[in-house]
């Protein structure tokens, strides 16, 4: 098991570390537009041009780049924000797992309960239309249902005041105006979430229902609900329950349509607005920081999908191979 770990985090790092790289040299290889403005100083910029090595050939830029990270904690500067990009990543990410936080804890048990109620219920008329509800949600993209419920819940029928997120400072004067503004996000958000959970859901319990170790079971005298919540969930929830771990932990990289829709200050819209050009400008150190972010966290939320496999199933031997 931990020669596995190691093998994963080792091949990981290595990933990380390729693809980082590439990232970095499409960026640097894009052209910078940006002009000194009438309160800047140009020698401080040309000071960052040195310490980065912008002048430099870009393999040499790349090991400068990481030489900073390892030595000062220093992901880049920032011209068009004026500040240093970890800080506006820290200020941006609790925003983030805020409006990720609630739907996923609503689609949790919402995706597994009508999971299970759409396999028990196969080809009856609740399977039906949970199935129906399902095709919806996964086949209609979400910045169209979001544009749909603002128009209904905001214009149409006026029972939201607003259809975007309070901003931070509004939201602490205004706190019943700050939950009914993250009304709609939540809703979006965590339909997207119990959609895909009850289609997969439905689908591993129906194929384990119909196995030949639950005949055996029936056939040793257990009724049909012991041998469900006994031998068919626990089978059913091993393939099922990584992508749950793996959704827990990708909770912080945040939803970009979502954040640019409902205009929530999160890592998603930061990221938008930094590669579209805030004022104009692309921000290249702050496109590549939270480049960094979303690879290390999506790499890292397929390695703790995988691992745990072993822990749900014990029967499962993680990096055995064939026996």
């Amino acid at each position: 098991m931990l020669k596995y770990v190691l093998k994963r985090l080792g091949l990981m790092i290595i990933t990380f570390v390729i693809l980082i790289f590439l990232i970095f040299f499409f960026i640097r290889l894009m052209p910078d537009f940006h002009q000194t403005g009438l309160n800047e100083d140009e020698a401080i910029r040309q000071e960052w041009i040195r310490r980065e090595g912008i002048d430099k050939p870009i393999f040499e830029q790349f090991i400068r780049w990481v030489k900073n990270i390892f030595e000062d904690g220093n992901f880049g500067y920032s011209f068009v924000r004026k500040r240093d990009v970890v800080e506006v990543m820290k200020q941006r990410l609790p925003e983030t797992i805020k409006i990720n936080i609630v739907p996923f804890l609503i689609a949790v048990p919402l995706g597994i309960s009508l999971g299970i109620w759409a396999a028990l219920r196969k080809n009856k008329m609740t399977d039906h239309i949970i199935s129906i509800g399902v095709m919806i949600l996964i086949s209609i993209p979400s910045f169209v249902i979001a544009v749909l419920l603002q128009y209904l819940f905001v214009y149409k029928w006026k029972l939201l005041p607003s259809i975007y997120v309070l901003p931070k400072d509004e939201a602490a004067l205004d706190p019943v105006g700050n939950i009914l503004s993250r009304i709609l996000p939540t809703v979006v958000l965590a339909a997207g979430m119990v959609a895909g959970w009850t289609r997969t859901l439905r689908a591993e319990l129906s194929e384990t229902l119909t196995s030949e170790f639950m005949l055996l079971a029936r056939a040793k005298g257990l009724t049909k609900s012991q041998a469900t919540f006994r031998h068919a969930l626990r089978n059913a929830f091993v393939p099922f329950a990584p992508a749950i771990i793996g959704g827990f932990v990708s909770l912080l990289s945040g939803s970009l349509i979502i954040e640019r829709t409902f205009r929530i200050a999160g890592v998603g819209g930061l990221y938008l607005s930094a590669i579209g050009g805030a004022d104009g400008l692309p921000d290249y150190p702050m496109v590549m920081v939270i480049s960094v972010f979303y690879l290390f966290i999506g790499l890292l939320s397929g390695i703790a999908a995988d691992l745990s496999y072993g822990f749900i199933d014990p029967r499962i031997k993680m990096g055995a191979g064939k026996q």
